[in-house]
C-alpha cells in the first residue's frame, strides 16, 4: 500500500516572471482553486494521505493554503457558512501535510533540481515506496482509476522499484523532456511496460521513443542511495533512474490515456490555456465565459461584457 507523496515546490518560477515575483506559480488560480490544490486533490483521490511539500524561501503561502485558518473558520461560522469548508477541511479527511525546505548550497543562488528535492524527503519516506508529483503540473482524468491510481496499481502488481508516468509527445516537443526507451518486444498497450533507458532532452531524430516522462513518479527507497552518489544537477533524478535500471531494478512506465489532460503551469502560454480550460469547466460561469470567448473571436468583446451573459461582483 502506498500512502505518501512528495510534492516539490521549491522552484523559482522564473519563466513566469513577473507574475511570480511575489506569488509562487503553484498558487496561481485555476478555476476557484490554486493550481497546487488541484494536485493535492488528485493525490487525495488516490488515497495518498501523507503529503510532504519540498519548499523554499517565499513559499509559506502554500502552507497557509492547507491550514485551517482560525480566523477564516470563525468568520464562516459566524456567517453560517461553515459547510463552505467542505472537502477542504483536510484534517477531517485524515490528510496530513508536512513541510521541509530544499536547502540552497553555499555559492549557489537557487535550489538544485528535482533530484535534490526528492533526496530531502528521505526521512519522511522512512523506507516506504512513495509518489513524487510536480506541484506545477495537474493531470486530469475523466474516469476512474485516475492516472496516478493506475500507476500505483501497476507499481504494486509488478513489484517495481520505479514507475514513471509517460505520454506521447510530438517531435517538436521531444527536446523538452526525458524520453524513455522501452525494452524490446514489450507490449506497449499493456497496463505498463518495462524500459531499459531514459534519455534527457534528445534531438527529435535521436529520441528512443515518442514517450516523455510526465511529472509523476513512484519510487522505492532504493532511489535515495543512487541520489546520494550523483552530484546535484538538472538531470540528477534521471541519472538516478538510469542507475536503478543498470542495477537490475524493475523500472516501468504507465501511459496517459487519450482522454487524460496534462496542464503544465510552466510558462505564460501554458498557464493561460489551463486557466481558460478550467474557467470553461466551471459550472457556475462556464457558459458565460464560453460566450465571452466566442464574442472575442468575433471581434465584439465589449458587447459581451455589457450583456447580461457576463456578470461581475465586487
Amino acid at each position: 500500500m502506498l500512502r505518501k507523496v512528495v510534492i516539490p515546490v521549491a522552484g523559482l518560477g522564473t519563466r513566469l516572471f513577473p507574475t511570480t515575483k511575489a506569488l509562487p506559480k503553484e498558487m496561481l488560480p485555476l478555476g476557484p482553486y490554486p493550481a497546487i490544490q488541484h494536485v493535492v486533490e488528485e493525490m487525495a483521490a488516490a488515497n495518498l494521505k501523507k503529503i510532504l511539500f519540498i519548499t523554499s524561501r517565499g513559499k509559506a503561502i502554500i502552507e497557509n493554503q492547507f491550514d485551517n485558518n482560525v480566523d477564516v473558520v470563525i468568520h464562516l461560522e459566524q456567517d453560517g457558512r461553515l459547510n463552505d469548508l467542505g472537502d477542504f477541511d483536510y484534517s477531517r479527511r485524515g490528510i496530513e501535510f508536512f513541510y521541509t525546505r530544499q536547502q540552497v548550497p553555499a555559492g549557489t543562488t537557487k535550489p538544485q533540481g528535482t533530484g535534490a528535492a526528492v533526496a530531502a524527503a528521505e526521512s519522511f519516506v522512512d523506507n516506504e515506496h512513495f509518489v513524487v508529483a510536480y506541484g506545477d503540473t495537474i493531470i486530469r482524468s475523466t474516469r476512474p482509476p485516475s492516472f496516478i491510481g493506475r500507476m500505483i496499481e501497476a507499481h504494486l502488481k509488478h513489484n517495481a522499484t520505479c514507475t514513471l508516468g509517460v505520454r506521447h509527445v510530438s517531435p517538436d516537443l521531444v527536446g523538452r523532456y526525458g524520453m524513455v526507451k522501452p525494452v524490446p518486444d514489450e507490449d506497449l498497450k499493456a497496463d505498463s511496460f518495462r524500459i531499459e533507458d531514459v534519455v534527457e532532452k534528445p534531438a527529435a531524430d535521436e529520441a528512443p521513443s515518442s514517450m516523455a516522462v510526465s511529472a509523476r513518479y513512484i519510487f522505492g527507497p532504493e532511489i535515495f542511495e543512487l541520489l546520494e552518489r550523483i552530484p546535484p544537477s538538472e538531470y540528477q533524478l534521471t541519472e538516478a533512474i538510469r542507475g536503478l535500471i543498470r542495477s537490475g531494478h524493475v523500472v516501468r512506465c504507465v501511459q496517459m490515456l487519450p482522454d487524460e489532460t496534462r496542464y503544465d503551469i510552466g510558462s505564460h502560454e501554458s498557464y493561460y490555456k489551463a486557466f481558460i480550460d478550467f474557467a470553461l469547466q466551471d459550472p457556475s460561469c462556464g457558459e458565460s465565459i464560453r460566450y465571452y470567448i466566442q464574442a472575442c473571436a468575433g471581434g465584439h468583446p465589449a458587447e459581451a461584457i455589457a450583456s447580461n451573459s457576463i456578470t461581475t461582483s465586487s
